[in-house]
């Protein structure tokens, strides 16, 4: 073994269908560089499955950026990992130690069911958003962005809710697999701008009553979702929701 490489062993939850029951199943990974990212340890594990006639590991990837969302591992019970604010794609071997055990397990939720191995369904998010995550109001050709009269806190807070990159980690953390962080950002983004103020009473309606139909938690407000979050999504998103929501049933 190379100097400061290390031996590991992965617990990974295979399972071949959703239809089908799973298990966790032991690999040892040997030589593993501290420097590589966790999803390239992956790599080399499943160039070894391949090269044995075994069949690789499922789970999901795109931009290994921290950018899309896309690399949702549980590991040792915490979403994306032991390290604060980031995805899976960015945390790196150098956050375990030689001989460590590392269980690796998919997103655990009703609304997300699994497809394969560590890869699930999240098209329950794509349907909340579909419901009111847009502004479609014809405003003709668009003024200068100079001057929309947005007060700067209210932009900054807007762009905060905007960075919600809707990986599910909030959905995966949850003891009542809520989705309510992600739908209250989707909401929030919108609420604090005034092109969003045209549809906020059909938008939030919507969006909760698709979010309640995908079978997601109620929320209880135990904060876990904020902690876990890798975009660092603040819970007061999910008392403005609330607020819009109340407004919302008000005008009716």
């Amino acid at each position: 073994m190379s100097h400061g490489n290390m031996n590991l062993t992965l617990k990974i939850w295979r399972q071949n269908s959703g239809s089908e029951p799973g298990q966790l199943v032991t690999y040892p990974v040997k030589d593993i560089s501290p420097d590589m990212s966790f999803l390239e340890m992956f790599d080399v594990l499943n160039e070894q499955l391949v090269a044995k006639n075994e069949s690789p590991i499922v789970f999901d990837h795109d931009c290994r950026e921290g950018i899309c969302g896309m690399c949702s591992m549980v590991i040792n019970g915490r979403a994306h990992g032991p390290k604060t604010g980031i995805t899976t794609c960015q945390l790196h071997m150098r956050s375990f130690k030689d001989g460590d055990t590392i269980v690796v397990e998919p997103w655990r939720a009703q609304a997300f069911p699994v497809i394969k191995d560590l890869t699930v369904d999240r098209s329950s998010f794509e349907r909340i958003q579909a419901k009111g995550g847009f502004i479609s109001v014809n405003t003709g050709t668009a003024q200068d962005a100079n001057c929309l009269p947005i007060p700067k806190d209210d932009a900054d807070a807007s762009f905060n809710a905007a960075a919600c990159i809707g990986c599910g980690a909030c959905v995966a953390t949850c003891k009542n697999a809520s989705a309510m962080l992600f739908v209250a950002a989707k909401v929030s983004q919108f609420a604090l701008l005034p092109q969003g103020k045209v549809e906020a009473t059909t938008r939030v309606k919507n969006m909760v009553a698709q979010m309640d139909a995908e079978g997601f938690g109620s929320c209880t407000n135990t904060s876990a979702c904020e902690v876990e979050c890798p975009k660092g999504i603040s819970l007061e998103n999910i008392a403005r929701m609330n607020r819009e929501y109340l407004v919302a049933n008000c005008v009716d």
